[in-house]
């Protein structure tokens, strides 16, 4: 019989021009494979419509026992995980997580590359800002729900945004860094505590 508190399914949603080929989903999803082969892992490529990866997210995990399911998003992935999370009250880990991506994602509109495959392209469409505007949630999450990590040296998100965005959540604020955390290999011991994932031989 399983232990009711440990997440037996994770999902992981990576950012914008990204790919379930980054480096962290990657890490993550090693992670998972090796200590905790019993998770259900979830990484799917997101596509360019934020109304459409909403809607792959929901029908997704709508068969997913939410109450031991968890969330970790980077970046964009951050801001789809917020509102998996409070649409289904899991738990979520937010790494660098997009504030105000209908802001910052409006200077992308039109053709774009994939950070991990630049042969691969998408079209960013104007329509996609008001897609994210539709998406956007202002409450602040529980603490005991979220874990969030924002690097100062963040090069392309403003932490102060992210730290006053997710303040009841009480962020973990990391001096230097950068936007990819880059040394996410010194942060992911903690990321694997917090989301509690079934282990590979449950106790009892």
């Amino acid at each position: 019989m399983l232990t009711p508190h440990f997440a037996t399914h994770l999902l992981y949603l990576h950012g914008f021009r990204s790919s379930p080929q980054s480096a962290k989903a990657r890490q993550v999803a090693a992670r998972v494979q090796a200590q905790h082969p019993g998770v259900t892992w979830w990484c799917p490529q997101l596509p360019p419509s934020p109304r459409a990866a909403i809607e792959l997210l929901r029908q997704g995990v709508a068969a997913w026992p939410w109450a031991t399911m968890a969330v970790v998003g980077s970046s964009l992935g951050g801001f789809y995980a917020t509102w998996v999370a409070e649409h289904t009250g899991c738990k979520a880990v937010l790494l660098n997580p997009a504030v105000d991506p209908e802001r910052d994602l409006a200077r992308h509109i039109g053709e774009q590359t994939s950070w991990q495959n630049p042969k691969e392209r998408f079209y960013f469409e104007p329509a996609f800002i008001g897609e994210l505007q539709a998406l956007t949630l202002h409450n602040q999450p529980p603490p005991e729900r979220y874990r969030v990590l924002v690097a100062k040296g963040d090069e392309v998100l403003d932490w102060r945004e992210m730290d006053t965005r997710y303040a009841s959540a009480q962020p973990m604020l990391l001096e230097g860094g950068d936007h990819a955390l880059s040394d996410f290999d010194a942060h992911i011991d903690g990321v694997f505590r917090f989301l509690d994932l079934l282990p590979a031989t449950p106790p009892g």
